[in-house]
């Protein structure tokens, strides 16, 4: 290009598309533009930002590549699309202008962020006039999601709405050198959201104004106390309590009807942590992310973390502070704090003020809340970590809305409804799916109205309307209920279980193409009608043909079996050792003979009540049962949580699993493992060890059903996906002997592995059956 053509005066339109709303995109657009004294303005509009700039064409080029290469760390850019060589307009300055909301929405919308270091500096500094300031955020950092009520992200379609900016916050808000320019939530103590606190009759008992309150002081002192308070956050109401308190540990526990479920907990800093966990530096990297969310680590031995936070797991969920408040709370207290979704059991995380004092009145000895309205309620994200990277638990507050961008094009919009447990729903559009925020498991009209109501606000936000609805094939589920009630509009798509979690998988890692697919959880509903969870198939998107299962057996007393494991634990011993199992010298079977194996006996050979499961998870709970773990249960999933726990780390013998032809493909037979498993424990091998070869058995039966479909169909990827794939022990073994052995191991990264993956791969089915014109 020649000089002259570099100093041509012209004009230019573009159009950035991506995460650029929220995230401080106008104003750098706009120092970057003064920066080269180009002229114009750039604004919002429901496709992403739209700028026109006006100047010498190579300083516009630079400008561009600028735009590429230096945009702000929360932002991200999927395209730059330019029109250039316009004629001049003349333009005098470059402004920002009022958004524009013409035209079909289809903005990302940005998750909440933690506080950044900025602003936590100004908090903590005594001349700056947003000292001790609970609500303090800039275009970096502090609420987006939670608060946003439509798009364009402009302070009017929010709910600080509600707070008209003092004459210092507008003025920063207007200075493009300011960091808070445009920064829609953007207050002060003078103007905006204020901390009042409430005893549990809903009487206030202060409010604080400022940076001389005493509010924050006297929580701490009454946390230490050990009372329980109930902190509104960004997304929600948490439960707070002195963690190290086993008394206020177990009150919280006795009031909320939690027996046994481990608790979250907060802590200052990673120092903090690392005085009761192990923390590496990926886990270290996770904790201190701007999305901050709970993370699994390994207990040390050493921690006074007492046993009433997280009994009968060797894991415990640490989070650091996200928010100012929390900062403010935590900051001089030398220990941490339980940080529990506010809630009583099974229903959604409460986070209007009103509901919150009526719902936990009964749990909570004080409520610290504040007047900005949560617009959509979010419960804090949980990740593990995974051959160095974030393995997502639940997905929620810091990852969601955020959009998964897909390997396919979805022709027409899909509206998934998820499963029943771990309910998340995902609406899809062109190459990208938005999957919901953690709804809670669908057992109430209370869930279920948080479930219906995330779906119109995501349509509405995402300016999406699906033409066609994917359930799960459960009839009883509230999920597929609330997908068959929608009307004949839609194009109505059954999709298996276990099928939707290979499909997650394989969405979740932008792969097409067939597999091999390894699908192991709770229960899921078979196309025979029966319950699945040990599930090997020969998939893609479009189908999935299973080449081998679990073998079936009864389930006594349907979902008492699921709640009390000693049942499956009977089952899986009969099948063993025939009625004679009776006669072992095992600590659990004299209590199945007094609980009445005998009636169970008759109703799993009658069938009654007796529903046939392949599950594999129903299988970690007879054996959790055998060694003498978990009788009942008091979670989903706890027999297999604390099974995973005692197992022992150095052992590398397991057991085997027999494998014969049947009808529907191999058939695996766990009586083997059952008989080793037994025999070990009466020759007096810790229970530990016995966990330990179990779950290497699991292992090895995935690497031998694998080695027999290569052989056959020449497939080579394997996926893992389904709930039992949470267990670390497992995947970590079973991903190692699979690569020892040649095959590609495809797990889980940006959605869950549970049910919460699910709506995923329904969408991505649903998609794939209506483009192969089988729907």
């Amino acid at each position: 290009m020649s000089v002259l053509d570099e100093g041509m005066v012209t004009r230019s339109e573009i159009l950035v598309r991506g995460m650029v709303q929220g995230v401080g995109f106008r104003p750098f657009v706009y120092n970057q533009a003064s920066r080269r004294d180009l002229r114009g303005s750039v604004r919002n509009n429901t496709t992403g930002v739209l700028i026109e700039v006006e100047g010498k064409h190579g300083d516009i080029e630079n400008f561009i590549s600028d735009l590429k290469t230096k945009a702000p760390p929360l932002s991200t850019i999927e395209s730059v699309e330019c029109n250039h060589h316009l004629e001049p307009a003349h333009y005098s300055d470059f402004v920002i202008l009022q958004s524009a909301n013409e035209g079909q929405q289809s903005v990302p919308i940005s998750a909440d962020v933690a506080t950044c270091t900025d602003c936590l500096a100004e908090l903590f500094n005594p001349h700056d006039r947003r000292y001790q300031y609970p609500f303090i955020n800039c275009t970096n950092c502090g609420p987006r999601f939670t608060i946003i009520e439509d798009i364009p992200y402009d302070r009017a379609q929010t709910t600080m709405r509600d707070f008209e900016m003092c004459s210092a916050c507008r003025a920063e808000y207007e200075d493009p050198s300011d960091r808070r320019f445009h920064a829609e939530p953007t207050a002060c103590a003078v103007c905006g959201p204020q901390l009042y606190l409430l005893g549990a009759d809903g009487v206030e008992v202060e409010r604080h104004f400022g940076a001389d309150a005493e509010i924050i002081d006297r929580v701490q002192e009454l946390l230490l106390k050990g009372r329980i308070i109930a902190i509104k956050g960004i997304g929600g109401v948490h439960l707070a309590c002195d963690a190290l308190s086993s008394e206020a540990v177990e009150k919280l526990r006795g009031r909320k009807y939690r027996e046994d479920k481990p608790f979250a907990m907060m802590a200052a800093s990673v120092d903090m942590v690392r005085q009761h966990c192990f923390v590496s530096d990926v886990e270290c990297q996770a904790l201190e992310s701007e999305r901050r969310p709970i993370v699994l680590l390994e207990r040390k031995p050493d921690s006074i973390i007492p046993p009433a936070v997280a009994p009968g797991v060797n894991a415990l969920g640490f989070m650091l502070p996200y928010t100012p408040l929390h900062h403010l709370i935590l900051r001089n207290l030398d220990r941490p704090l339980v940080m529990t979704s506010g809630n009583v059991c099974n229903e959604p995380i409460c986070y209007d003020d009103g509901e919150a004092v009526k719902r936990l009145q009964k749990i909570a000895d004080y409520f610290l809340l504040h007047d900005r309205r949560i617009h959509m309620r979010t419960d804090d994200s949980v990740v593990r970590v995974h051959e160095e990277r974030e393995m997502v638990v639940r997905r929620s507050r810091g990852y969601a809305p955020l959009a998964i961008k897909t390997a396919f094009r979805c022709g027409r919009q899909v509206l998934a409804c998820g499963a029943e447990l771990k309910s998340t729903f995902c609406l899809t559009r062109d190459n990208y799916a938005f999957v919901s925020h953690h709804i809670g498991d669908l057992e109430n009209l209370e869930t279920l109205r948080s479930f219906a109501e995330g779906i119109v606000h995501f349509k509405r936000l995402f300016h999406l309307e699906p033409e066609v609805v994917a359930y799960d094939l459960h009839p009883e589920y509230l999920s597929t209920k609330y997908a068959l009630s929608q009307d004949d509009s839609f194009t109505k798509v059954a999709v298996q279980h276990h099928h939707a979690h290979i499909a997650s998988c394989m969405a979740d890692n932008r792969i097409d193409g067939e597999v091999i697919g390894v699908a192991m959880d709770g229960l899921g509903f078979g196309t025979d009608g029966r319950m699945w969870g040990g599930e090997f198939f020969v998939a893609d998107f479009a189908a999935a043909e299973r080449v081998a299962h679990l073998a079936y057996v009864p389930m006594p007393g349907g979902e008492n079996a699921i709640r009390q494991p000693w049942r499956m634990a009977a089952v899986y011993l009969q099948q063993a050792f025939g009625d004679q199992f009776l006669e072992l010298q095992l600590p659990c079977v004299n209590d199945m003979e007094r609980r009445g194996w005998p009636t169970l006996r008759i109703m799993a050979a009658t069938g009654t009540n007796s529903p046939e499961t392949s599950s594999m998870g129903r299988l970690f709970d007879a054996v959790s049962s055998i060694l003498g773990l978990r009788d009942t249960v008091n979670y989903e999933g706890q027999a297999a949580v604390e099974l995973e726990g005692i197992a022992d780390q150095h052992c590398g013998e397991g057991y085997e699993f027999g494998l014969v032809r049947g009808n529907d493909g191999d058939v695996a037979d766990a009586r083997g493992v059952i008989r080793r498993a037994v025999a070990d424990l009466l020759d007096g091998v810790s229970p530990a060890i016995v966990s330990a070869r179990f779950h290497l058995s699991v292992a090895r039966l995935i690497v031998a059903v694998a080695e027999n479909v290569r052989s056959q169909r020449k497939l080579n990827r394997v996926v893992l996906s389904g709930g039992v794939f949470q267990n670390l022990f497992l995947v970590e073994r079973a991903c190692a002997m699979l690569r020892t052995r040649g095959f590609q191991v495809i797990t889980h990264s940006r959605v869950p592995t549970n049910d919460g993956g699910i709506s995923l791969g329904q969408a991505a089915v649903a998609n794939a059956l209506i483009k192969s014109g089988r729907i």
